[in-house]
Formats: structure tokens, C-alpha cells, sequence
């Protein structure tokens, strides 16, 4: 068996589809962005092997995943086969001799190995991880230990924040979108209408590849956040980087950051946006709480809006004790468009 496993480095930029064979529970915490999960083990065979691998010794194990796999070997083929086919339909512009599989598991080892062997009987270019996906989330880490030129847009709740970090990346800045990333928010109504958040180390996973994506010498616009987004933790030393970094803060009149925020949550369902206030009742405290839900009730969303930024605005004010580097922006009535972004430049 000549099968080649190549640093993650190279790795990382050959062509060709990628394969993870770990099982579900091991993919779903956390994969290399842009892999297919074609599982060798489901979650209960990998469970069984490996206390059988702890009891009985590797030989035993090796052949109690054999009688696993014998079972539905032609599945797992006909996965793989349709995985690449559609890398081909996808890529039609690439040369497909220059196509490689690249197949990662969690160390690098039997299971990467056994399949590409078995692709290797087809004539199919392999290339395996090595060191599998453990050391993929090794590099990860020591990715945010990096220093990087970050610009933070902070502005006090309703502000649109998100709505300039947006049209920076349309007009080809470099921008990292923690909450995109985090299918989040950041604040209670922070999940309505969003998709399931990602696990916090497939979180890493996703920041660090944009991160690493980007020419470090020019700067890179992430929007203010808290630590946590959601269930989401932002990476630790990248946090402390944000808060030491340039930042930008945007000023608006409160009737636009109202009009911003009816806009944006007065569409969800009456149920779900009294969760949400509920779920921060004790902060608001019992007046502000039935006033909000109330008034929800009623549709009065400027009431609501208010009552929730009184609570929001002084979290915010505590938040900012201590930044310093601080460029101010009043957008009060200003559209969002291109002509912000000479604003921006002006300032840095």
C-alpha cells in the first residue's frame, strides 16, 4: 500500500473533494469546512470498537470493524463515488488529472487508511491527513494566536452594525461576521429566524479559516460582541484582540435605531418574542417586563423597543468602560450605501 498522507498545509490547498470517515457525533461537533461526512463507523459501531479496542486489544478490534464495514461496503462506495462525481459537475473548469481525494479521520489512521485503499483499487489519486483531524484543530488554535489588523464596528443596540459590515464585504473588504458564523444575533431575540448554531469548536473552525484566508497586512472588520454569541464562545485570544484593537463606533438618533429594529423582529411570531423577553425578565426586571410582553400583545412595537433598550443601552455603556483608540461616525438619517464607506476610510 503506497497511499501518500501530505502535511496539512499542502493538504489543505490541493484540488479534489474531502472526505471526512469519522462518525456523525465526531463530524457534527466539529470538521473541516467544505468536507462530506461518509462515515466508516455510525456512532454505536465506533462506540463498540473502541471498547472492544480497550478490552480485547487492536487485533480484535480491527476485525470487529471489518464485520461492520464487509456489511455495507457498497453504500459507503456508492457515497463516495457520488461525492466525487459531483466535485467533477461542480468543477467542470479544473482539470480532473489534477484532482486529488483528500480523506481525514481523527488521527490520521486506520480508518483514512482502509478507504483509501479502497479507492486506490479504482485508480483514484489519494492523498490521507496526516496527524487526521486532530492536528487540523491543533493548527486552528494556534491560528488565533496570531496577531491580526483588526478594526471593530461597535455602535449601541439597533445601530445597523451589521448592515456596514455587509457592504464592506460587498465592496471587497476584509470582514469576519462572528454572528453570521454563530447563526446568531447576540442577543435574546438573537436566534429568531436563524438557522441551529453551530457547535463552538466547529465556531473556531469557521473564524479561523476566514481569518487565515485574508492578507494580514491589510485590516480585517469584525462587529463588536460579547464574549459569548448565543452558545457560541468567541475564541479567547482572538477576544482580546478585539478589545484592545481600533474601533469604530457608530452613533444614530434613537428613532432610527428603533426603526431598525422594528424592521427587523416586529416579523416573528408573538409567541416567540415574548420568550425572548422572558427569558431576560429578571435583568429587565418585573415592571419593564410586563410593559414589554404587553405591548407586544398589542403590536405597539416602539414601546417594546424602548423598554428593551433602556436595558440593552446601559449594558452597552458598561461594556465600553476602558476602550480606548475610539473613532466616532454619526449615521443619524444617513442611507447605508457606498458613500459610508469614504466615511470610513476618512477615519482610519
Amino acid at each position: 500500500m503506497h497511499i501518500k498522507r501530505e502535511e496539512l498545509n499542502k493538504f489543505r490547498t490541493l484540488n479534489g473533494p474531502l472526505i471526512d470517515v469519522r462518525s456523525p457525533c465526531e463530524y457534527y461537533k466539529g470538521h473541516m469546512p467544505n468536507s462530506i461526512n461518509i462515515p466508516l463507523f455510525d456512532n454505536e459501531e465506533r462506540a463498540i470498537v473502541g471498547k472492544v479496542y480497550k478490552n480485547n486489544g487492536r487485533e480484535i478490534a480491527v476485525r470487529q470493524g471489518l464485520k461492520f464495514v464487509e456489511r455495507k461496503i457498497e453504500n459507503i462506495l456508492n457515497s463516495i463515488f457520488e461525492c466525487i462525481e459531483k466535485h467533477k459537475y461542480n468543477n467542470q473548469e479544473s482539470k480532473l488529472e489534477d484532482s486529488i481525494i483528500r480523506i481525514y479521520c481523527a488521527r490520521g489512521g486506520m480508518r483514512s487508511l482502509s478507504i483509501g485503499w479502497l479507492l486506490e483499487k479504482f485508480n483514484y489519486k489519494i492523498m490521507l491527513l496526516r496527524g487526521g483531524y486532530k492536528n487540523y484543530r491543533r493548527w486552528i488554535i494556534e491560528s488565533f494566536s496570531q496577531n491580526y489588523n483588526l478594526i471593530v464596528i461597535g455602535g449601541k443596540t439597533g445601530t445597523g452594525k451589521t448592515k456596514i459590515l455587509k457592504l464592506l464585504e460587498n465592496n471587497e473588504y476584509q470582514t469576519v461576521d462572528l454572528e453570521g458564523i454563530a447563526s446568531h444575533r447576540g442577543s435574546t431575540f438573537g436566534g429568531l429566524g436563524m438557522k441551529e448554531q453551530p457547535t463552538n469548536e466547529h465556531f473556531e473552525n469557521m473564524i479561523a479559516e476566514k481569518l487565515i484566508s485574508f492578507k494580514k497586512n491589510e485590516p480585517i472588520y469584525l462587529e463588536a460582541e460579547s464574549s459569548n454569541i448565543g452558545k457560541c464562545k468567541v475564541p479567547h485570544e482572538l477576544f482580546n484582540q478585539m478589545k484592545s484593537s481600533k474601533r469604530i463606533e457608530i452613533i444614530r438618533s434613537e428613532s432610527n435605531r428603533i426603526d431598525e429594529l422594528i424592521s427587523t423582529y416586529s416579523i416573528f411570531k408573538q409567541s416567540e418574542l415574548e420568550e425572548s423577553i422572558l427569558r431576560i425578565k429578571k435583568r429587565l426586571g418585573p415592571q419593564r417586563t410586563k410593559i414589554a410582553v404587553k405591548s407586544i400583545s398589542e403590536k405597539k412595537w416602539e414601546v417594546v423597543c424602548k423598554t428593551v433598550l433602556e436595558y440593552y443601552d446601559k449594558c452597552y455603556e458598561y461594556e465600553k468602560i476602558g476602550k480606548e483608540d475610539i473613532k466616532y461616525i454619526d449615521l443619524t438619517d444617513i442611507e447605508y450605501d457606498k458613500k459610508i464607506l469614504g466615511l470610513i476610510n476618512n477615519i482610519i
